[in-house]
């Protein structure tokens, strides 16, 4: 479970679990507490029931939204590029990466590991919305404590374009669409402000401080703001354990008045937090659920899904199970989904010019030195000794509770120095992979490489097993079991021969320290030691689960 989120960038109370993607959420002028009669065939099947969590991977800080039978969501991505991705899903359990909400973090140059680093900036607690008046689709967030940014798109999946910047960074906000077309955001930690927007979306009208939290609850912070019958609520997490909400008769300004939701409940992962910090959604038929995420590290934070009720005054009620959050509940009454979504694990072959939205790159990458179709060609970007400083390292998000990554890789177009394999990545590391030094090529197993509490570079990796790599293709690969209640091992292999796999090195203890915020990820990288000009190709990736 993950204490107190005292973020390590100052700003000590500000930044509590990275937190809250926002809330835009598309809700109809009048919503109904109870589920009205439904339309014929849009039931589950009898006895149909799902698991949290409904997704075992790393998506916090969860905004959610329904347009038409179609449902969205978004979450925090930190450094990696591209960042904020829309989650797509028809049933609220079952979800696909559509794209993402940014397109690249031009930010500056530490977002290109150009001369300083990005490390857990970034993407945070931002908001998606949609707009029926234009049918358009936003996204707003804050970066750097410095301004708001404004994106929007006609399509969940993109292309995504910058709107505007705003002058006020919205910390952790929630985007309202209100029923006359108004915008407003609700924002803040600890002290909650709610700003309205001009109509073209571009600027700020007006800002007030609408509501202090009382010390006796702590810090609030990860704003949804959504109408409900005519009321305004502010969807607020008390990091990492509990959840508020605040209600105003008055319009959006308020005044307010708070009610927990929830507090130190038992979450659906063994080992794992209170679910926390996300959205709140109404099905076709009238039905509301929470998804919410839960702390589980090594692997991050995961999405749980939990119906809710509403009491005859106007105040959400999760509905719980022996006390509990639900490991399982019935499922959603929603209509036939028109296909079945794409999965988050199965096999890749980079057979497009496009990589698929299940990648992000570890800060931005230079687009010069990559392609893809018929496989993807990685050559090396930066020379350096420290895999955190490498340019184009490609990460994949870990399957939960446990999964295994193999990569297959043609790797006789390295040079001397060059070092290339397949990495669990976080703020302590270790890799299986080649180094090719001397017109030798061995696969070896490294460990050590380590970062300090401000994300600096403390180890850059020590040599702990090899063997001889001949010819030029080999299969890497990686299980990780990433059930929070570690250290969880993570273990390396090779094979030669695509059939037979061989053990490499010790085991990894992955870490389960919260405050990186990201969990675990694969990662592919290859990067220089001596000087540019090499390169690998990876034919194959498979994500694979027992």
């Amino acid at each position: 479970m993950s204490g107190t989120h005292h973020h390590p960038l100052g700003r000590r109370r500000a930044l509590a679990a990275a937190s809250g993607l926002a809330a835009g959420a598309f809700l109809p002028r009048t919503a109904r507490a109870a589920a009205s009669p439904l339309a014929p065939g849009t039931a589950p099947a009898p006895g149909a029931s799902y698991t949290n969590p409904v997704i075992w991977q790393d998506f916090a800080d969860i905004d959610v939204l329904r347009v038409g039978d179609t449902y969205y969501a978004s979450a925090s991505t930190m450094h990696y590029s591209p960042g904020a991705p829309v989650l797509r899903s028809y049933d609220l359990v079952n979800w696909e990466i559509a794209g993402h909400a940014v397109p690249v973090l031009d930010f500056g140059a530490k977002y290109d590991l150009n001369g300083a680093r990005g490390y857990v900036r970034g993407i945070w607690a931002s908001s998606l919305a949609y707009r029926p008046s234009n049918r358009t689709f936003y996204w707003l967030g804050q970066i750097d404590f410095a301004r708001t940014y404004v994106y929007t798109a006609t399509n969940a999946e993109g292309p995504w374009s910058r709107l505007t910047t705003i002058g006020t960074p919205y910390y952790d906000a929630g985007l309202l669409v209100d029923s006359d077309d108004s915008l407003y955001v609700a924002y803040g930690n600890t002290t909650i402000s709610v700003a309205q927007l001009s109509p073209d979306g571009r600027n700020q009208v007006r800002s007030q401080q609408v509501f202090t939290t009382p010390p006796s609850v702590g810090t609030l912070e990860g704003s949804r703001f959504y109408k409900i019958n005519g009321q305004y609520y502010i969807f607020l997490t008390r990091p990492a354990n509990g959840q508020y909400i605040l209600k105003s008769s008055s319009g959006p300004f308020g005044p307010y008045t708070m009610r927990q939701v929830l507090l130190d409940l038992r979450g659906p992962i063994p080992g794992g937090g209170v679910p926390h910090q996300g959205g709140l959604v109404r099905t076709q038929g009238g039905a509301w659920y929470y998804l919410a995420f839960v702390d589980a590290y090594p692997g991050g934070r995961m999405p749980a899904l939990a119906p809710v009720t509403w009491t005859a005054d106007g105040w959400p009620v999760v509905q719980l199970v022996n006390g509990a959050w639900g490991t399982t509940y019935p499922s959603p009454a929603v209509p036939a989904p028109p296909r079945q979504v794409t999965p988050m694990t199965g096999v890749d072959t980079f057979d497009g010019p496009a990589l698929k939205p299940r990648w992000e790159w570890n800060h931005n990458p230079d687009a010069t030195k990559w392609s893809a179709g018929g496989g993807l060609t990685l050559r090396t970007a930066t020379v350096t000794h420290d895999l955190y400083q490498a340019r184009n390292t490609l990460t994949h998000r870990i399957q939960g509770p446990t999964s295994t990554a193999t990569a297959e890789l043609d790797h006789s177009g390295m040079r001397d120095g060059d070092r290339a394999g397949l990495a669990l990545l976080r703020d302590s590391s270790a890799w299986i992979g080649l180094k090719r030094d001397g017109g030798v090529t061995r696969v070896v197993m490294v460990g050590g490489l380590t970062m300090d509490g401000n994300w600096n570079t403390t180890g850059t990796g020590t040599e702990l097993a090899s063997a001889p790599a001949p010819g030029g293709r080999i299969r890497l690969r990686v299980n990780a079991d990433i059930r929070p209640g570690g250290p969880r091992p993570g273990t390396f292999s090779y094979s030669t021969d695509g059939t037979s796999f061989t053990r490499l090195g010790p085991a990894f203890p992955m870490g389960d320290d919260w405050r990186f915020f990201m969990g675990y990820r694969f990662a592919l990288f290859n990067h220089a030691t001596q000087a540019l000009g090499g390169a690998v190709r990876v034919t194959r990736f498979e994500l694979s689960t027992p």
